[in-house]
């Protein structure tokens, strides 16, 4: 059985989404309930159980209404649990759950927060990464460091070329304008954000991207590229340290 995936714009700019697989219907963080619980009763969709990839009010916001509302287990990273709402189950690297295209596996993805989290469906070829890869972009390094983050992005360039990446909020335009500055000459880029710009015209999220995207487009995935080094005057320069300067800029972009 294929997965069904919703995205459900939440807040100002969130996402949160719910997977509907053979295991029943799963959330991935809970920015707020009012959307969330519309979508589920207009699907007629049970929910059993709330995934929390890290503890920033605007993920997890919604989850003791739903809990009451749906009577649903919430799960989300043990290294954050004092920072959460009550755990069912505490979750780690290499944790897992599901069946088939509803299997999934925690991948730890510290930076924004330190204990971060994403959720991966390998089969579904689906990975759920909220502020840690973003896309066109990365969350700020709140919690860790640089060179975290930067291992955080290596994780994701492991991934197969074709995993869809949903993220956590709909920053993409301004991600795009950033990582023009970067590599202006960046043709796959470029192109990239003409379609954005024409998506967001029309209202269209810009999620989900894939890890295929980002590797082209996303500057904080292309630091370790001599041609971006080059482009930076930091050809001979650590990868984290190159990744941290771009951070920097982001920051004061």
């Amino acid at each position: 059985m294929p997965l069904d995936i919703v995205t459900i714009p939440c807040l100002s700019d969130n996402y949160a989404y719910l997977v509907n697989g053979p295991d029943g219907t799963l959330l991935i963080d809970a920015p707020e309930a009012a959307p969330i619980a519309a979508e589920l009763d207009s699907r007629v969709w049970n929910l059993s159980a709330i995934l929390l990839t890290h503890h920033h009010h605007d993920h997890v916001g919604g989850v003791e209404e739903l809990r009451a509302q749906c009577g649903c287990k919430v799960m989300g990273p043990a290294a954050e649990q004092e920072k959460l709402p009550p755990l069912d189950r505490a979750l780690a690297e290499g944790d897992g759950g599901g069946s088939g295209d509803g299997a999934w596996t925690v991948l730890s993805v510290p930076g924004h927060t330190l204990g971060h989290i994403a959720f991966h469906f390998p089969a579904a070829r689906a990975v759920f990464s909220a502020d840690s890869l973003m896309a066109l972009g990365c969350g700020r390094v709140f919690e860790g460091t640089p060179a975290m983050m930067w291992d955080t992005m290596r994780t994701f360039l492991a991934l197969p070329d074709d995993t869809r990446v949903y993220s956590g909020h709909e920053y993409t335009a301004a991600n795009a304008r950033f990582a023009l500055t970067v590599e202006p000459d960046n043709g796959a880029l470029q192109e990239r954000a003409r379609r954005i710009e024409a998506g967001r015209a029309r209202g269209e999220p810009t999620v989900p991207s894939t890890i295929a995207e980002e590797k082209a487009t996303n500057p904080f995935m292309r630091a370790h590229l001599q041609t971006l080094k080059a482009r930076l005057d930091m050809a001979s320069t650590p990868d984290a340290d190159v990744f941290a300067e771009i951070r920097k800029r982001k920051d004061a972009f």
